[in-house]
């Protein structure tokens, strides 16, 4: 917090110590007039993160006295797009603010049986369970990925340029990988897993998890004939920190991750994730509307400062436009806590299915869609590889993605984690040729470059007889692939 408003921020809670917490109880719908009848407040514990949305416009002195007056405090404020991040260890916070203005993605991992943290996030990848030798070692050759999306023909033509900038908003990125030490810059990361940026390098680094190093080598890795190549090796990527070490990606981190990307000018960023504790978030349900608007505004921040935002599609093989339950949330909190709910297309994959996001779905080796893709007419923008068991290349690798993780490995990993980012990197050939373009421009080109897939006759990936899902669409734009495979070679073109 700046200095100024830390200055009236202890102004504002000396008061409060002398006459009492005050609480708001004008309606949350509408910015309340003033205080309200003071109460006291309380402090059983334990201190938890809040996601507070206001009107738009509101000045953060009144945003910083309407959190104290709720018995809160302000972590920060993001005054262009009215959402702060407090903390209270009031459990009357969230009432006193307004139940559709507070949110609180913590409080959903206590278990409502003793109130102790519930449980860690399952991993939403798969690895092929046998870690890569590391060493200097030409790897180019197993990646097929890379020979789908015609990589090595465009790096003839260009590697991109060091302009180009991709935030990767992820688990961290190892800075001392051979194959990314010269693409990564460390001026522009940090830290989000507290909701609020902090650009030490011991915040953004990766601690328990090489899901971020993976996604950027992807993206990123040198084209020195050693280990990996990635699809722009010529850009500069940051490493932004929005996976803490329990693997979840709660709201506050996402945007304070925009928020950093956006005030930092970068072109890109590749979200390989899914906003905990909801797999699908529904625009009308309390707490969840409070995800969706804060994400939105700060993904519609970022686009409008020409940012490029892809993301994800997810791995729950899904039709995202008509999903119809949802098992696993929220993804946090305790198994007797977690009931099945019936969620429909007002219920969204965040940050994915956003407007102006471009969402991908995966693809394998023969260019079909992955099993576990998620998918959808008009949730699905883009496809790209991100492996596949049952479409395994000739090289006997199993058909997942091989890329670069921590302590100067490779490993192979499958998922639309790992489609997103040749999605980003392609985007970032695209932004190296047409340094004028906006985002909206890149997006436009993304689909109009991108090689046309057409339904695929029979999907029945088990041989039962019976189709795994549906491709509604044509040729040229479809539910599994979108405007298509993304294309190396056409974004280097004039």
């Amino acid at each position: 917090m700046p200095l100024h408003r830390r200055a009236r921020a202890a102004a504002v809670s000396a008061a409060l110590l002398a006459t009492g917490c005050l609480s708001v109880t004008a309606p949350a719908t509408a910015e309340p007039a003033g205080p309200a009848p003071a109460v006291d407040c309380v402090q059983p514990g334990p201190t938890l993160r809040y996601l507070v949305v206001f009107d738009p416009g509101t000045s953060a002195p009144l945003a910083d006295a309407r959190i104290a007056a709720a018995c809160g405090t302000t972590a920060h404020y993001y005054p262009q797009i009215a959402v702060a991040v407090a903390v209270s260890s009031d459990p009357r916070f969230g009432q006193r603010v307004g139940l559709d203005r507070a949110y609180s993605a913590q409080a959903d991992g206590l278990s409502k049986r003793d109130g102790a943290p519930a449980r860690a996030k399952k991993k939403d990848d798969e690895t092929t369970g046998a870690r890569a030798s590391g060493g200097a070692v030409d790897r180019t050759a197993e990646q097929w990925d890379m020979d789908l999306i015609r990589a090595a023909e465009a790096h003839a033509v260009s590697r991109g340029n060091r302009d180009v900038v991709v935030g990767v908003l992820d688990s961290g990125i190892d800075p001392a990988h051979p194959d990314l030490a010269g693409a990564l810059d460390p001026a522009l990361s940090a830290g989000c897993t507290t909701g609020v940026a902090d650009p030490s390098p011991a915040a953004w680094a990766p601690t328990t998890s090489g899901h971020g190093t993976h996604v950027a080598g992807t993206i990123a890795a040198a084209d020195d004939g050693v280990g990996t190549t990635g699809v722009a090796p010529g850009v500069r990527i940051a490493s932004v920190k929005v996976v803490d070490d329990a693997g979840f990606i709660y709201p506050e981190y996402a945007v304070c991750g925009f928020m950093w990307a956006a005030e930092r000018g970068m072109t890109i960023t590749n979200n390989s994730y899914f906003i905990d504790p909801w797999v699908f978030t529904c625009q009308d349900q309390q707490g969840q509307a409070v995800v969706y608007e804060a994400v939105r505004r700060a993904v519609e921040h970022a686009s409008a400062r020409g940012v490029l935002t892809v993301a994800a599609a997810g791995n729950t093989a899904a039709d995202l436009t008509k999903p119809g339950r949802d098992a696993q949330s929220p993804t946090n909190a305790a198994p007797d806590d977690v009931k099945p709910r019936p969620v429909d297309n007002t219920c969204l994959v965040l940050p994915a299915q956003l407007r102006n996001v471009v969402a991908v779905s995966s693809v394998g080796a023969d260019k079909v869609k992955a099993g576990y893709s998620s998918y959808g007419l008009g949730a699905v923008d883009l496809t790209a590889p991100g492996g596949d068991r049952r479409q395994s290349p000739d090289d006997g690798r199993g058909g997942c993605v091989l890329s670069t993780v921590p302590a100067a490995g490779y490993d192979y990993s499958c998922g639309t984690s790992m489609a997103a980012p040749h999605v980003s990197g392609v985007a970032a050939l695209l932004a190296s040729t047409h340094p004028r373009a906006t985002a909206v421009d890149l997006s436009k080109m993304l689909n109009a470059r991108a090689e046309t897939l057409s339904c695929p006759a029979d999907y029945d990936l088990n041989g039962t007889g019976v189709q795994d899902a549906y491709c509604m669409g044509h040729s040229e734009y479809n539910g599994f692939y979108g405007h298509g495979l993304v294309d190396a070679v056409a974004a280097v073109r004039e």
